[in-house]
């Protein structure tokens, strides 16, 4: 025993990493960019609601909002949209969330003006068209109510903010890039029920006189390959990453030939369910890209056939851009908080340009994950973190193993990364274990790896949730009798799913999660409409499957206590899937909490909603496994719980 250490049970320990301090201080970094020798980058702000603003910052250090307060800086095509600005010609063009309009604002201040007076568009991931003094754009068409949205290309003129459509027919639009002469378009379109990340197409054409296009050509991809990021370099040539080999991979396109630039098990861009991601950029004749091996990211230099790592302290990199001999991107490490970092490629040097947090945690308290694998249903392999509760100031009576917390993802087709999370911390300097979760269907892996979620979402998932949680209770590294599961989206799902098809976990936490699998199906946004179809079944035609991986047609099975979160103005999952749950727990005797958030939509921004969920779930498992947190938190009604 540990003299210094106060003993204390598992969840009960005092921990400085309260959710005051985690929305006290702590930012979203987003897309950043050079121009002109000052750099921009967005920020979203949970004090400000959720608001996200465009930051310069000049040479001198000094940092500005571009926007002024009232504008927000995101758009809606797809739903969770990305990519929403850009600068050209010493303005900011950007899409403001109330009405989705573009809108545009001269980079030294001044005057916000409405570009586009399109109600029933959404613009997002735009490209400009500099000869034609235009704005080439991905369109979402909300104009038919009776059906659902119509995408296509369009351009919108920077003199008149006239919309002209040039290209559409296909469901999904994305990635609009022109070469550098300007007379060529790029662009990636696929149609239902493809995701992006299962086959895209990758399209090239001539741009006429008159702004429309000419000979459009297929040159990439389709429904069983990924193609995503196509950008030329300084010479004309066309690069862009598929999954052709089983990875995502860089290639190059010359004429008729394509090129694997650096065949490799590892992955060179990731799950695009925002616009605008860019994980490779070109440096004369070599390529900086970031890879991620087992969802550990490296920083290179790609030349000739040979891949170099760049000596960086992060272990997840994004969002990279370069000007000159200069590299922003944004990264994270294991003991450092996001950050958007500026790399000289002469010297390789870094320095930090903004941090997402100004907080000095002490590492006494930091749990450090682990990756580790283990076997899974049928002999296979799934993947995980491990986080070992962590603090300096206390320890367990010996005899005691921790609670586990397992926390899955969202997606189900993305992945979750070692980097430094207060919100992990938040649970592990309390005394809880945690497993972070890359289920079967997880990016990361490389295609075999995520498609083994093909036909199987409320199976695989599940069976590798449970199957780590055995794992970790068979090593003594958790306590089986008090086992919780968490997960937002799809991870609510799996969440749901596993209390009601497995009898391993005690609790369970439900951010915005999916109950009614059919509900989903009917209910849902266009970008997700059909994604059903390879993890589930074709609907209705395999509406039994439906119903029978559905949790609310199986409360009869459901043992675990569990509370939801639920945002009343989400559109990916409506509001009353959470409370159809509730009320079917409610009557079955099971405890349960319903926590709703007035103006929340798929996810929380709002600081306040964010601390009193985070906040709330720790009281919910305090009460079902017979602990009290240290921390001071306002009690919530727990149905057919006796306080």
């Amino acid at each position: 025993m540990n003299s210094t250490k106060q003993q204390k049970p598992y969840g009960e320990w005092d921990s400085p990493i309260t959710t005051d301090l985690i929305i006290s201080q702590a930012i979203g970094l987003g897309s950043a960019a050079l121009y002109k020798g000052d750099l921009y980058w967005t920020e979203s702000r949970p004090q400000e609601g959720g608001r996200n603003v465009v930051v310069r910052r000049f040479a001198n250090g000094e940092e500005k909002d571009v926007l002024p307060a009232g504008f927000n800086v995101r758009t809606r095509v797809h739903e969770y949209g990305g990519d929403a600005w850009l600068i050209h010609d010493d303005r900011v063009y950007f899409v403001n969330f109330v009405d989705q309009q573009v809108h545009s604002i001269p980079i030294d201040g001044g005057d916000t003006t409405q570009l586009t007076d399109a109600p029933d568009l959404r613009f997002a991931n735009g490209c400009v068209d500099a000869i034609r003094q235009r704005i080439i754009y991905v369109i979402e068409d909300h104009s038919e109510q009776a059906s659902e949205p119509s995408n296509k290309l369009g351009a919108v003129d920077l003199g008149t903010g006239e919309v002209t459509v040039i290209t559409e027919g296909h469901d999904f639009y994305s990635s609009p890039t022109i070469s550098p002469d300007g007379n060529t378009l790029v662009w990636l379109d696929w149609d239902h029920p493809n995701m992006p990340w299962d086959g895209t197409t990758l399209n090239q054409a001539t741009i006429e006189s008159d702004g429309s296009l000419g000979g459009v050509e297929r040159l990439a991809g389709g429904p069983t390959i990924s193609i995503q990021q196509p950008r030329y370099n300084d010479k004309g040539e066309l690069h862009y990453i598929s999954d052709e080999s089983g990875w995502w991979n860089i290639y190059r396109f010359d004429r008729e030939t394509h090129t694997n630039l650096m065949p490799k098990d590892a992955e060179f861009g990731g799950p695009a369910w925002g616009f605008g991601s860019s994980s490779y950029q070109f440096h004369g004749n070599a390529i900086i890209c970031n890879y991620g091996e087992l969802n550990i990211s490296h920083l290179a230099v790609l030349i000739d056939g040979k891949l170099t790592d760049i000596d960086v302290p992060y272990i997840d990199i994004g969002g990279l851009s370069i000007d000159g001999d200069t590299l922003i991107f944004g990264a994270a490490g294991s003991t450092t908080f996001g950050e958007i970092v500026s790399l000289d490629l002469k010297t390789n040097t870094t320095q930090v340009i903004k941090t997402s947090s100004e907080l000095d945690i002490d590492p006494g308290y930091v749990s450090l994950g682990e990756a580790i694998q283990f076997e899974t249903a049928g002999g296979d392999t799934a993947h995980a973190f491990y986080y070992p509760p962590t603090n300096k100031d206390f320890e367990a009576p010996a005899t005691e193993a921790p609670p586990l917390l397992v926390i899955l993802h969202g997606g189900p087709t993305g992945a979750t990364h070692r980097s430094l999370s207060l919100r992990t911390q938040y649970w592990t300097s309390r005394g809880f274990a945690l497993l972070d979760v890359n289920y079967r269907g997880s990016t990361g892996y490389g295609r075999a790896y995520r498609d083994k979620l093909k036909n199987a979402w409320g199976v695989a998932d599940v069976e590798d949730s449970v199957h780590g949680s055995n794992y970790l209770v068979a090593e003594g590294k958790a306590d089986k009798a008090r086992l919780a599961i968490r997960g937002g989206s799809a991870g609510g799902y799996t969440v749901l799913a596993a209390l009601a098809f497995a009898d391993t976990f005690t609790a369970g936490a439900s951010h915005y999660g999916i109950a009614d699998l059919e509900a989903l199906a009917r209910d849902t946004h266009k970008f997700e409409s059909r994604y059903l179809d390879s993890l589930i079944g074709r609907y209705p035609e395999d509406i039994d499957i439906y119903k029978a991986r559905s949790p609310i047609n199986h409360v009869d099975k459901l043992t675990g206590a569990t509370i939801f979160f639920q945002g009343l103005e989400d559109k990916i999952v409506p509001p009353n899937q959470a409370e159809m749950m509730v009320e079917a727990l409610s009557k079955k005797g099971i405890p349960v909490a319903y926590v709703p958030f007035e103006g929340e939509q798929h996810g929380f921004r709002k600081a306040e909603n964010i601390k009193r969920s985070m906040d709330l779930e720790l009281y919910f498992y305090g009460q079902v496994f017979g602990f009290t947190p240290a921390d001071k938190i306002e009690p919530i009604k727990i149905i057919n719980h006796d306080a």
